[in-house]
C-alpha cells in the first residue's frame, strides 16, 4: 500500500484533533456550512497583511497605490491584492459590503467613518481597537487606534 493509499485511513484513525491541525497548518477540509465564513477571513487576514505591508507609504488624494494610497485606494488596494475587487470609493465601498454591528467586527473588516448617511473616510479593522489606513495629506499609511465609536463596520465577501 503506497503512503497516498493510507491518508484517508489514517485521517479516519486520528480523528478531529488532526484534521483540525491539518487545517491549521494549510491544509484543507471541506466542512459544509462554513465554507463561506472560512473563505471571507482567508480573504480578510490577506487583506489585512497587505495594508499593513504598505506601512509609511505616503497619502496622496486618489491614489490606489502601490507606491502612496488615499484612504479607499488602500482598501481597493489591499483586498485586490487579496483577491477581491472593491468599489473605488469609500461610500461605495460601503454599499457593497455586508454590514455588521460593531459587537461583530473582525479583523479585516472594513471601519467606515460617517457624518450622518455621509461616508467620508475607510480604514481595515486590525482588531483591539485599532485600523490601518491613508488618514490625510501629509500623513502616511499606519496602525492608528479608533479615535470615535461614530463608525459603521462592513465585511468583504
Amino acid at each position: 500500500m503506497t503512503a497516498l493509499n493510507r491518508v484517508p485511513s489514517l485521517m479516519a484513525r486520528a480523528g478531529t484533533a488532526s484534521a483540525l491541525t491539518l487545517a491549521a497548518v494549510g491544509g484543507s477540509i471541506a466542512v459544509p456550512g462554513l465554507a463561506t465564513d472560512a473563505s471571507a477571513a482567508t480573504l480578510a487576514a490577506k487583506a489585512l497583511q497587505v495594508a499593513a505591508s504598505e506601512e509609511g507609504a505616503p497619502y496622496r488624494y486618489g491614489a490606489t497605490g502601490p507606491r502612496s494610497f488615499d484612504c479607499s485606494g488602500l482598501t481597493l488596494y489591499s483586498y485586490k491584492k487579496a483577491g477581491k475587487t472593491l468599489p473605488r470609493t469609500a461610500a461605495q465601498q460601503y454599499n457593497k459590503t455586508h454590514h455588521i454591528p460593531s459587537g461583530q467586527r473582525k479583523a479585516g473588516d472594513l471601519v467606515f467613518f460617517h457624518s450622518g448617511s455621509y461616508v467620508y473616510h475607510v480604514g481595515i479593522y486590525a482588531g483591539h481597537g485599532k485600523i490601518w489606513h491613508a488618514p490625510r495629506t501629509g500623513d502616511v499609511v499606519r496602525l492608528q487606534k479608533l479615535w470615535t465609536n461614530n463608525v459603521w463596520y462592513g465585511r468583504v465577501s
